[in-house]
């Protein structure tokens, strides 16, 4: 199935989702991965909709990415007596470790890490900043605060620490029991959420062993201040603004968006905005006007891909949101000014031979307007690499693993081709050539661009250029 549009869409199942027409049908709409948000999955609804996704796969020849979203720590208050109390601003009120029932002037929080962290002048959000308080006093047991937004409050909401670093991995037993039986079941990426620093990416890595890429979500303050070593640790980045909007202020998150896609753009690794994009289509069938601007906004920024939550896992319209989506971020990169903001975004390639011929690959296209980039690609680096270079032309990733093929259906603009490797440089040719033909992208007479490491199977080791014709029957000649 070949798609024009670069931008990528990554849609997320759930009840309005989970049966395998809708999911074919998503596919067929235009979402290219889907998330599974083990928030609400069990294990073996996860394992069923992976199996559901690769039957569709299969019926449909394409390779599709999953991605299984971990919970995270999650920071919850305890319960109250009645269920739920008053908090008045200006008021007094208590967070500790006592487990008794709370009431308007105290609640027991069960977590020690935190109290532990809280710090006098620290802020604290409950129930996604309905309310707010400040720490007066701190202790290992128990924090006093002064309300400064007060509201009714009920049990088990959750807690937002925007100035504080708590001393808790980014993986719960809950989510090592998932990220083991995600990774068990075939799923190609896995997002840790609410990570802090660089280091909580390292657990995540040792379970994946490279099984599945590991994919940083963007949630907390803490995270964007270490967003450069977060991002050279991380495989790709997601900008969750639901939650920065929680514990940043809401006018902020624009422009962090912003940072942290040009962050990820600069080390040529996926980004995808997340969160709210098409939010009024969980009960109507069309957008507003604000929401179609700010899919816009992302695509214009060069964001491999954009996501759908409730819209398509809960939502009234779970097909017609994907395909609201695909007909946005299609009508950008038909927009004039989307290749001049690309352009001018455009990073310096590193001084290696991959980054060299990547750049080149790009330039040469464009000037010879070549009908499509090639990419032979074993790990998917040599495939990113020329997505970073964010190329006019199609890129078409051919891989002989699948698991690449499926992990690279998240990256911008890459057709992504599963098939066995050629065992020389003329069957390479050949194949690419083939591909591009039956698949659309080139038709005889045309010229396409290949780029490879030989020798054939050597990972990242991009060191060859060709440029072929498409014969009539898809061989090659250069």
């Amino acid at each position: 199935m070949k798609r024009t549009r670069k931008a990528k869409i990554l849609a997320t199942l759930g009840p309005a989702s989970s049966d395998k027409e809708t999911i074919a049908a998503l596919f067929t709409a235009g979402a290219d991965v889907f998330r599974i948000n083990m928030s609400h999955a069990s294990h073996d609804v996860m394992r069923r909709l992976v199996k559901t996704i690769r039957e569709v796969e299969t019926e449909l020849a394409e390779p599709i990415g999953i991605l299984a979203d971990l919970q995270g720590p999650k920071l919850r208050i305890g319960a109250f007596a009645n269920h739920d109390a008053v908090i008045a601003p200006g008021q007094a009120f208590v967070l500790d470790s006592d487990p008794s029932p709370g009431s308007s002037e105290r609640v027991e929080v069960p977590h020690p890490e935190v109290l532990a962290a809280l710090r006098p002048g620290h802020r604290l959000f409950l129930d996604d900043g309905k309310v707010r308080l400040r720490v007066t006093e701190a202790s290992k047991e128990r924090a006093v605060t002064v309300v400064e937004v007060g509201n009714a409050l009920a049990d088990r909401k959750g807690i937002a620490t925007p100035d504080t670093i708590v001393a808790f991995g980014a993986l719960t037993p809950k989510d090592r029991s998932d990220l083991e039986a995600a990774v068990n079941a075939g799923a190609d990426w896995i997002a840790l959420s609410f990570i802090q620093r660089p280091e909580d990416l390292a657990e995540v890595r040792k379970v994946a062993r490279g099984k599945a890429g590991v994919l940083a979500k963007i949630e907390k303050p803490q995270a964007v201040e270490h967003i450069e070593a977060i991002v050279d640790h991380a495989d790709a980045l997601m900008v969750a603004r639901g939650d920065l909007g929680v514990e940043l202020p809401l006018e902020r998150v624009p422009g962090i968006q912003k940072q942290l896609t040009r962050a990820a753009r600069r080390a040529g690794k996926p980004v995808v905005v997340a969160t709210q994009m098409l939010e009024s289509m969980i009960t109507a069938p069309v957008p507003t006007r604000a929401e179609v601007s700010d899919v816009a906004t992302a695509v214009f920024e060069g964001a491999d891909a954009i996501m759908l939550s409730a819209e398509s896992a809960a939502g009234a319209y779970p097909v017609e949101a994907v395909a609201t989506m695909d007909r946005i971020a299609s009508e950008v990169e038909r927009d004039p000014n989307y290749v001049q903001i690309l352009r001018a975004q455009r990073t310096e390639p590193e001084p290696t031979a991959a980054d060299a011929i990547s750049a080149a690959a790009r330039q040469i296209g464009e000037t010879l307007n070549l009908a499509a980039i090639c990419c032979y690609t074993a790990s998917g680096t040599t495939a990113i690499r020329a997505a970073r270079e964010r190329p006019q032309i199609p890129i078409v990733a051919l891989s002989p693993v699948i698991a690449t093929a499926r992990r690279l259906a998240l990256v911008w603009g890459l057709h992504c081709v599963y098939g066995e490797e050629p065992d020389s440089l003329e069957g390479m040719v050949d194949r690419a050539c083939s591909v591009t033909l039956q698949q659309g992208f080139a038709q005889p007479g045309q010229r396409i661009i290949i780029t490879a490491g030989v020798p054939l199977g050597t990972p990242g080791a991009t060191n060859m250029l060709r440029i072929a014709y498409v014969g009539d029957r898809g061989t090659g000649g250069a």
